[in-house]
Formats: structure tokens, sequence, C-alpha cells
């Protein structure tokens, strides 16, 4: 369930000891605005007494490391709508448990990543973010999870007999195929 304005508007709960007083008045005030934002109706005018604007910036989200990026490979499959696709590569997500490590340190080995050896922390080369947006420019579904969910169930399919592998084979090479194709023509 979304919160909608009361995750913004939630009354703040810390006040500094020598803040008390003051924070006391605030608190009220923002207690009794907060009981008006609940009487409101869809539609309602209302008459604003004041307002201000802030200028703030957003902080970007923190760089994967080592371990948080092997965690986003395992959840991939969080980002994926489709419910059957998303249960499909749920518990498994990019690669597998013995393949994510190696698959870091050959992005790393061909200067796509690199990774401080201090922090673990994970940058972008120039070379990695050029690859980045050729793949995004001319094959964005490359870096949709939801591909690999698909794939995860073709193979399904074919451990499960419901597809012949020979048949699953043929589409993934022509689906690369033509992903490739599309690429060397542009």
């Amino acid at each position: 369930m979304k919160k909608g304005y009361l995750e913004i508007a939630k009354p703040n709960q810390e006040i500094k000891k020598e803040d008390k007083e003051e924070g006391k008045k605030e608190e009220q005030e923002e207690n009794g605005n907060m009981e008006i934002l609940g009487t409101l109706k869809k539609g309602q005018e209302i008459n604003i007494k004041n307002f201000e604007t802030k200028t703030a910036e957003t902080s970007p989200p923190t760089r994967y490391n080592s371990g948080t990026i092997i965690l986003a490979m395992e959840n991939a499959g969080k980002l994926i709508e489709d419910e059957e696709l998303r249960e499909q590569i749920k518990g498994a997500g990019i690669g597998t448990s013995a393949t994510r490590a190696e698959i870091m340190k050959k992005l790393e080995k061909i200067s796509y990543i690199a990774i401080n050896t201090k922090t673990q922390i994970i940058t972008p080369t120039e070379k990695g973010e050029l690859i980045y947006d050729v793949v995004k420019n001319s094959m964005p579904d490359m870096l949709n999870p939801k591909l690999t969910a698909s794939w995860e169930k073709g193979l399904e399919m074919v451990a499960k007999k419901e597809i012949d592998a020979a048949e699953f084979m043929e589409k993934l090479e022509n689906y690369v195929k033509s992903k490739i194709n599309r690429l060397v023509i542009h």
C-alpha cells in the first residue's frame, strides 16, 4: 500500500533537547496539519496560509560493491513485472552462485569495470560505459532480466520435454543472430 502524502508529511519524531519548546509547538502544528489532511476530500479547495520551496539535490544511489552486485544479480527477478517470468527466475537470478563471481572477474579483466581493491566499490570504465550505451541503444532487451527469465523458462521446458532441445536452441540462435545482425547493419 502506498502511503502517498503521509510518507512526506509524517510528523517529525526526533526533537533535540535545546529545541524542545520550539519543537513542541512545531509538532503540535504538524499534528494539527495531519488531522486536517486526514479530513480532506478529493477535489476539495483549501486556503493556504503560506508555502515555501526548498532547493535541494538528490543523492545518487550508492555504488555497488563486490557483495551488493552479487546480491543484485541473485535478486534480479524482483524487477520483472510479468508474474510467470518473475517466478521462473525467482531464487535463480542472473548467473548461478558458481558463476556470478567469475562474471565479475571477467568484466574486470576485459576492462568493462574497475573494482577498488580496498573498498571493493565497482565503477564502470569508459569502455564499459560505451559498450553499455551500444547495447542499450541497439538491443535494450538484453539488459532486462526478463530475457534471462524467458531463457530459463525455455530451458525448463526442455528439461520437462515440453519442447525439443534442438527447437529451443534454434529459437535462441535465431534471436541472438537477429540482434547481432541488427547491430552490424546499424
